[in-house]
């Protein structure tokens, strides 16, 4: 049985380089300032800001756990009863993180998700789409495309240094060394 009072669930979606991660530090400070106590949480696969720290492209970085599953995210979570949990990269944590959201979501916490729901080949990258369908609010950002400077819902995978060759693997962390934001015109 659900309390009377569920938490919501709001997904920041994108490609690479939209300010998702900026998106949801901009989220965790406004809910700080309002007093509400926050924890934050990443992948451990993304280790831009080192070992226990969330860090944006642009170098602004906070605090952070930082898991490898779904079920590290249930044991953090379970007893500490945040008001808010703050999740970043949550493609990297697989479809397991779908129930364990849904799990917090029931306890009364308001979860901001962050995250691919695009792979740098143009498909669906679970389990952003699942959760943005479950999701009270989504917000699907946009980056810029290197090409034209138009709104790029899409990025790719540079292969060394030829722009236009991708390479197959979905789960490689990078940069601008590694990935460009595309339009579909460019992509």
């Amino acid at each position: 049985m659900r309390p009377s009072e569920a938490g919501r669930l709001h997904v920041i979606a994108g490609p690479m380089f939209a300010g998702k991660t900026e998106e949801l530090l901009r989220r965790v400070h406004r809910a700080e300032l309002a007093g509400l106590r926050v924890e934050v949480f990443g992948h451990r696969l993304d280790d831009r800001g080192g070992q226990d720290r969330l860090s944006t492209h642009i170098g602004r970085t906070v605090p952070a756990r930082m898991l490898q599953n779904a079920q590290e995210l249930r044991d953090a979570v379970t007893g500490e009863r945040p008001d808010l949990v703050a999740i970043d990269e949550a493609q990297f944590f697989g479809p397991s993180i779908v129930e364990a959201v849904e799990e917090i979501l029931v306890a009364g916490i308001l979860v901001e998700v962050a995250g691919l729901c695009v792979t740098y080949d143009g498909g669906p990258f679970e389990p952003i789409p699942s959760l943005m369908a479950q999701a009270e609010e989504v917000v699907k950002l946009t980056a810029v495309c290197t090409v034209c400077g138009a709104d790029a819902a899409f990025h790719i995978r540079l292969l060394d240094s030829d722009a236009d060759a991708l390479q197959a693997t979905a789960e490689q962390i990078g940069g601008t060394e590694l990935y460009q934001a595309r339009c579909r015109a460019h992509r």
